[in-house]
């Protein structure tokens, strides 16, 4: 038996990037899952999937997770549709690099109601489904970026998704007795869509040197996969991780142990 079989998960932002690897993942190993997700592509995606997996397995729901009613409504769609809800993904998440001088509220705003507030209300949505289970899972894309790390202009995003990590731990302490775990992924580089349009802000004349200078900093000399991302997202998914709740947990490829880049030998 594989080991998200018979399991019902909703994944956030699951069109493309981090998203599309976790949804692919869950779905080799046997998961039923429904895709939420803003972008356009979204139709595009599930029929793509479609090719490669049986089409009763995944459904697509194009919609904007800052609107509470629509969430409410998709989610509870999804649990009469397969009859439960076992493992939701938060991992939709948008960046747009600014200082903060110059940042402005709606900008600020823009990453928060996303960031923050779309986690929260899918999860609102979720978890009374999950209370009927004998067990579920609960997973939060953070980032190394705001709990660990952070670079110029990255301040909105960097402090979202620092409050994901407490939104993960508190969530995990509140529904335990529910046997609901909770648990934070926090990425470094993948390569995403994500990382190439930070790319292209940070330099537009050569983004490519952007990676390049990225992979060269990193311990393993590469960006992660986003198929390196669902294994992980997969394991606290499962059973596997049945005795984890409340952590964290970095895949980012070595890129936040060195102390310096001129220091050693």
């Amino acid at each position: 038996m594989k080991k998200l079989e018979n399991k019902v998960a909703i994944i956030t932002g699951g069109a493309m990037g981090n998203g599309l690897g976790i949804a692919k993942v869950f779905l080799s190993y046997g998961a039923r899952v429904a895709i939420f997700d803003y972008d356009d592509k979204t139709g595009t995606t599930v029929e793509e999937l479609k090719k490669e997996y049986p089409e009763s397995q995944v459904v697509g729901f194009k919609l904007d997770i800052r609107d509470k009613e629509t969430v409410t409504n998709c989610v509870d769609e999804v649990a009469k549709k397969w009859g439960h809800i076992d493992v939701l993904v938060n991992n939709a998440g948008v960046c747009r690099l600014e200082t903060f001088e110059e940042m402005s509220d709606e900008v600020r705003d823009f990453h928060f109601d996303t960031n923050i507030k779309g986690a929260w209300n899918v999860t609102k949505a979720v978890v009374p489904h999950m209370k009927k289970n004998e067990c579920s899972s609960i997973v939060n894309l953070s980032s190394v970026t705001g709990p660990m790390v952070a670079d110029s202009g990255e301040v909105a995003y960097a402090t979202t998704k620092a409050a994901l990590v407490g939104f993960s731990k508190a969530l995990a302490v509140e529904l335990v007795g529910s046997n609901i775990r909770s648990n934070a992924i926090l990425p470094g580089y993948i390569m995403t869509p994500m990382v190439e349009n930070m790319s292209k802000l940070s330099d537009p004349a050569n983004p490519t040197a952007v990676i390049d200078g990225i992979a060269a900093a990193i311990p393993m000399k590469r960006l992660g996969t986003i198929e390196e991302l669902g294994e992980l997202a997969a394991f606290l998914a499962s059973e596997e991780s049945s005795y984890i709740t409340g952590h964290e947990f970095v895949i980012d490829g070595g890129s936040t142990l060195p102390e310096t880049m001129t220091m050693g030998v």
